[in-house]
């Protein structure tokens, strides 16, 4: 005898994240955005660079406009300065005559530009929906998490926590609170040496948010601790994935998190260009893997890169593991004095979300200014900026 049973509904509700993803819900405080209000002029509309001109002449000095290094070049055209993240937030801030700051890069960026900046300025980024997967994996209840337990293992009054500059201003906000501070790819081993000062030397500890592999190289390969000395942090098990024992023998607790484009470089990426161009410079992004780091001629910053492939001799060769636009750029730049540049990987790997920012979206925002309406204003509320500013704050007063 054959039973039929009936499918009975499932008592499943979605998450938000899920409903996050699927856009069906919205989280202010959340790298991502799922909707962008108004209508975007068409991408094959062959006006889109004299309608950009027009509004952006019309605004005059109104506007600034800041083009991260990792834009595409058509936005990056009407950049007023390039440079990256922090450097573009500090230029923003010493223009304190614009009253519209437009921010080509993505969402932590135009935070960051925020809490620098003037309360009569208005940080606009194009598209709510550039974000940043990196300053996704570390959220302001998971580090709370984080904390809790450390306070458990006995170590917390023992941590400093460092934050990368790739973080939402929840985390920023966190750092200040429990005395931390700020970092970039540049200034990294600066803020750990600072982090370090600030505890005892024989147990002090820092936690290193939310990138682990800037904070993993710049810890063994720029002072001297080992391998050893670094556990992860999971946040997504529970208690880290760690004992307490783990936590108390560590000196670097380092977030599980990750830069999507830089993590996809691999030591099969550099060997391989090493043998179809003999010769070639291998320069990467600190926030490459760590095999990947250990096996580069050069590492550092955007910034960095751009200057050693300033001060390169002609005919040199290079491969750069960083973001495509960027290296691209860089390639077409200097072709003229013989400097073959390539990318590191064979695969193709542009920043998708720094990839939203596109002149559609540039120019709807810039005409929108020049009649009076200001659109997707980024806004970080007084707490939280007044944390973040202090942790900001701290970085910008390292020697």
């Amino acid at each position: 005898m054959r039973v039929v049973t009936t499918a009975q509904p499932l008592d499943v509700q979605p998450t938000p994240l899920a409903l996050l993803l699927l856009g069906r819900e919205a989280d202010p405080k959340s790298e991502r955005g799922v909707e962008c209000p108004g209508d975007l002029p068409a991408p094959s509309d062959p006006d889109l660079v004299e309608r950009a001109r027009a509004a952006k002449a019309k605004l005059g000095d109104k506007v600034f406009v800041l083009g991260h290094h990792y834009q595409r070049d058509e936005v990056i055209e009407f950049a007023d300065v390039t440079g990256d993240s922090f450097k573009l937030a500090r230029d923003a801030a010493a223009r304190p005559d614009a009253e519209y700051i437009v921010f080509c890069g993505v969402h932590f960026m135009a935070e960051s530009a925020d809490i620098l900046t003037g309360d009569d300025q208005q940080v606009i980024l194009p598209d709510l929906a550039a974000g940043c997967s990196m300053a996704d994996m570390a959220t302001a209840e998971q580090v709370a998490e984080c904390w809790d337990v450390l306070t458990e293992a006995g170590i917390a009054e023992q941590v400093v926590p460092v934050s990368y500059m790739n973080s939402s201003a929840d985390i920023k906000a966190f750092t200040g609170k429990h005395g931390g501070t700020i970092c970039t790819s540049s200034n990294a081993q600066r803020a750990l040496d600072w982090a370090f000062e600030q505890v005892d030397p024989a147990t002090g500890k820092v936690l290193f948010l939310p990138d682990q592999h800037l904070g993993r190289n710049t810890a063994v390969r720029d002072m001297g601790l080992s391998l050893d000395d670094c556990v992860v942090y999971n946040p997504h098990k529970p208690n880290g994935g760690l004992t307490a024992e783990e936590l108390r023998a560590a000196r670097m607790i380092l977030w599980r998190g990750h830069c999507s484009v830089h993590g996809r470089f691999s030591l099969e990426s550099v060997n391989d260009v090493r043998e179809r161009i003999p010769g070639v410079n291998v320069l990467v992004h600190p926030e490459c893997k760590h095999e990947v780091v250990a096996a580069a001629d050069y590492v550092g910053s955007t910034e960095y890169i751009i200057k050693a492939l300033e001060a390169a001799p002609r005919g040199s060769k290079w491969a750069i593991g960083t973001e495509l636009n960027l290296v691209r750029r860089l390639a077409n730049r200097f072709a003229a004095e013989d400097k073959e540049i390539v990318f590191l990987d064979k695969t193709v790997c542009f920043c998708s979300t720094m990839n939203r920012i596109d002149l559609p979206h540039l120019v709807w925002t810039l005409e929108s200014l020049a009649a009076g309406k200001v659109v997707n204003r980024i806004q970080v509320d007084n707490e939280t900026e007044s944390f973040a500013k202090l942790a900001l704050e701290r970085m910008l007063a390292l020697p």
